[in-house]
């Protein structure tokens, strides 16, 4: 199977994917801690201007802003350049007798290399407002697991779509743009009228994601609804990916 013979090509995948991070920042003074810079002046700001808005006060927004923004980062840049992953290695798929799953997975361990780049913001924010971290932000490992799962899925599925159609690649960086002011980053969930939760939250399944990860953190309580969404969207949706990929995949060739 093309997706487990991907799995045992991880030296492969980690090799590639360094190489795609170091080519990029190549001959930059600090590579990519750049991101890092730029986002942190991101969120200083946003924390300051938004904090002002929404009247909250700034030890509980400005973490939970920075945690959510690192995690949006890391989410769409990893859907969005999934989309495009064997498009972008169509000369190596012509090539070379490698699992197809190799190129989607050297786009999501590129971007899990940058998350690790950028979450060095968090601790930093922290010490900033004087909030401590307690032995709950450990549940955050398996929460990135289950999102790791997810991401890895749906670009699965993304990377045949727009290998097929490419305009659909500009359609989900516009439904992600949504997503981002839909979801809970620069405003608290408990800014949200009872009746406006039920589905900016409960029907809203990256505020589930991030929630699992974001959550502990910020050393409060993932809900069990969080768990049962994000897990049951992990094999659900790698269900439907195996189906749809195995049927699919003779076919990405011609299309590239």
């Amino acid at each position: 199977m093309d997706i487990a013979a991907a799995a045992k090509r991880y030296s492969l995948v980690g090799m590639l994917g360094w190489q795609d991070v170091r080519q990029r920042y190549r001959r930059s003074a600090i590579g990519p801690f750049w991101l890092a810079i730029s986002m942190s002046v991101m969120i200083a700001t946003i924390g300051i201007v938004f904090g002002q808005i929404f009247n909250s006060p700034l030890k509980e927004f400005l973490p939970f802003l920075a945690v959510g923004i690192i995690l949006w980062s890391f989410i769409s840049t990893t859907v969005t350049e999934g989309c495009t992953s064997l498009i972008a290695a169509e000369g190596i798929i012509k090539q070379l007798p490698i699992p197809l799953f190799v190129h989607v997975l050297r786009t999501l361990w590129r971007n899990i290399l940058i998350l690790g780049h950028n979450i060095v913001i968090f601790p930093l924010v922290l010490l900033a407002v004087q909030k401590p971290i307690g032995i709950e932000a450990l549940l955050s490992i398996p929460g990135f697991v289950l999102l790791v799962l997810n991401l890895a899925w749906v670009s699965l599925i993304l990377s045949v779509l727009c290998a097929r159609y490419r305009d659909l690649t500009q359609i989900i960086a516009s439904v992600l743009q949504i997503a981002f002011y839909l979801t809970p980053i620069m405003w608290l969930p408990s800014l949200l009228p009872q009746r406006s939760s039920s589905y900016l939250l409960d029907l809203n399944p990256f505020y589930h994601l991030m929630q699992i990860v974001r959550a502990p953190l910020l050393s409060q309580d993932v809900s069990a609804l969080s768990w049962y969404v994000s897990g049951g969207m992990a094999v659900l949706g790698w269900g439907l990916a195996i189906m749809f990929y195995g049927y699919y995949k003779r076919r990405i060739a011609y299309w590239l």
